[in-house]
């Protein structure tokens, strides 16, 4: 697709090309707003014939890394390549370099990541203890005494001249080993050296190989508690916020964690798709592609992307959507660090962010609701009816919006026309009331306490009132405690999926409280109300008046008849009786 200066600004492949480049053009068609935005530039497109669906996705990526279209996703990759370099010296220095230089040295590498590149060299020089100076070795053997890091056990002081060259140079090979990702052989080869060296009774040298082997060997701990299954894999995941997503990728070498990447991006309401064209853009800007590909969810035409990516790596590509075990906890850690990522970009917490994500999958809305309205229904034995609404904003209680509801109309015990009468005054408010209203705010979730019959009492009111939001329930168990999501044709597990229980339940117990306190507080005027009009000659509309008055019960008590003939229709005798009444029924 081509703007008006014939820039190409979009290129896209599909099976029936007629249906897909129409239904941008549709009237009323459900596009996101960068598609919206993308439509109204287009001018022009051309199309070019494939003889297969594969031949069509190389063109794809082809043509989108020449032109870089605007409106396809691409992925901002600022990293350049980095080199492990290898001194051309008596005595060799290991570092990081940017790019190779004609100098002599020896260059490992190309790398992708320059952090962990950077994280390696110094973890290779703290357990081999090699040094970091700008000394020259055997030049500067001697001439000043040693530096701190030798002192506190993180150099072997060459500089003092008692380190052999031969040593030396073992120590390097060791390292530049324990680099390539070869530490098990690297423990075996020290520990036979160690021995060795104990058994010619050169103890100093055996004690630093000891230090070096344990070194190795709590690095290795450690690394286990995010160590991969397989030796080399790529976990992706996809987090959405309310205005951006994050896609992660974390990447494993060697079943080691070796790197990380986060982009932030445009939300997409097609994940599916979404997922895919993001492996195309991260692969098409790497040459490492490995055998495993873990995803938290769907990719549209993976079969597709599979061979293509086969090609690409002249080897078997799998992608993989874990159910349990050790794969999947590696993909719910990419998932956390996708969140803390996009949770840190939007200035919101973690767990907000996680757990809007997850109930937007869960519930398969488009994107994660900022908006929540929650309501549930109060009565004692039908008396008092009452309901309560709840805000939740960005995963927050927004208690300026609350709104409580008296339900009138009808007597006895209806939670369901309850529900619907609250729901329509609600969207009535929402079209009558003036701008700034929290009425106005139109949710982007609706959650019922309840199950499939407020759902299906509700559903025909919005549809009614034009008012197009997702609608569910929520289920309690017999302890009264969430247990599941209700939908118009069923239920949807909730409890496995922790951060997105966690939120609802605080949601289903905050309309709770808030709909029982607003029923507590009206049974109690209730209550006195019958009190007062149980006296002769007060009825609702002069014991109302007498509670506006004085209000409450123990103040018209305490109240003397003057005070009382001061309320509208009491005269010094009705005024009387009614003190008499309330002293004989204290």
């Amino acid at each position: 697709m081509k703007d008006k200066s014939k820039k190409v600004i979009y290129v896209g492949k599909a099976k029936k090309l007629k249906n897909r480049v129409t239904s941008y053009f549709r009237k009323n068609s459900s596009h996101n707003l960068k598609t919206i935005k993308m439509v109204s530039k287009v001018e022009d497109f051309d199309y070019i014939l494939t003889d297969s669906e594969f031949e069509a996705l190389v063109l794809e990526c082809s043509l989108i890394k020449q032109y870089q279209p605007k409106y396809n996703i691409l992925l901002k990759d600022d990293k350049g390549y980095s080199y492990i370099r290898i001194s051309n010296e008596e005595y060799p220095k290991i570092s990081e370099e940017k790019q190779i230089k004609n100098d002599g040295a020896k260059y490992l590498g190309p790398y992708t990541s320059a952090r962990a590149i950077s994280a390696s060299v110094r973890e290779a020089g703290s357990i081999f203890k090699l040094p970091d100076c700008n000394k020259s070795f055997p030049r500067d053997f001697g001439k000043s005494r040693p530096c701190l890091n030798y002192h506190i056990g993180r150099c072997m002081g060459v500089c003092t001249g008692k380190i052999s060259k031969e040593e030396y140079a073992e120590t390097v090979e060791q390292a530049i080993a324990f680099l390539q990702g070869d530490s098990k052989t690297v423990i075996k080869k020290m520990e036979e050296k160690m021995l060795e060296c104990a058994e010619r009774e050169e103890y100093e040298r055996a004690a630093r190989l000891r230090d070096r082997i344990n070194a190795l060997k709590r690095l290795n701990d450690r690394q286990k508690v995010v160590a991969g299954t397989y030796k080399k894999e790529d976990v992706f995941s996809l987090v959405r916020g309310t205005e951006r997503m994050c896609f992660t990728a974390i990447r494993f070498d060697s079943s080691r964690l070796v790197d990380s990447d986060n982009f932030i991006l445009d939300i997409d309401p097609d994940l599916p798709s979404a997922r895919h064209e993001l492996l195309l853009r991260f692969y098409s800007m790497r040459e490492d592609i490995p055998p495993r590909i873990i995803v938290d969810g769907e990719v549209a035409d993976s079969e597709l992307l599979e061979e293509y990516l086969s090609s690409s790596a002249n080897k078997r590509v799998r992608i993989i959507i874990p159910q349990k075990g050790e794969q999947l906890r590696l993909v719910e850690m990419c998932r956390d660090n996708c969140a803390q990522h996009l949770a840190l970009y939007e200035g919101k917490s973690i767990r907000e962010t996680g757990a809007l994500d997850e109930l937007a999958r869960l519930l398969g809305l488009p994107a994660p609701p900022k908006i929540i309205e929650s309501y549930d229904i109060s009565h004692t034995a039908g008396s008092d009816n009452v309901a309560g609404m709840v805000v939740f904003k960005n995963g927050r209680p927004y208690k300026k919006a609350y709104k409580r509801f008296a339900v009138k109309g009808f007597e006895g015990q209806d939670d369901y026309a309850s529900m619907a009468q609250v729901i329509e005054r609600r969207f009535k408010h929402y079209y009558e009331d003036e701008e700034g209203s929290t009425f106005k705010i139109k949710p982007d979730l609706i959650l019922l306490d309840g199950g499939k019959g407020q759902i299906s009492a509700v559903k025909p009111v919005l549809e009614r009132m034009g008012i197009d939001v997702p609608l569910f329930g929520m289920v309690k168990d017999s302890k009264h405690k969430t247990r599941a999501i209700a939908t118009s044709g069923g239920e949807i597990e909730i409890k496995s999926v922790r951060t997105a229980f966690t939120l609802v339940t605080s949601i289903q117990e905050e309309v709770h409280r808030f709909a029982i306190a607003y029923h507590h507080k009206k049974h109690r005027k209730s209550s006195v109300k019958t009190v007062l009009t149980e006296i002769d000659g007060i009825g609702e509309k002069k014991s109302a008046a007498l509670l506006k008055h004085f209000g409450s019960l123990k103040k018209i008590r305490e109240a003397d008849i003057s005070e009382i003939c001061k309320v509208k229709g009491f005269s010094e005798e009705l005024a009387k009786t009614v003190l008499l009444s309330l002293t004989n029924n204290s």
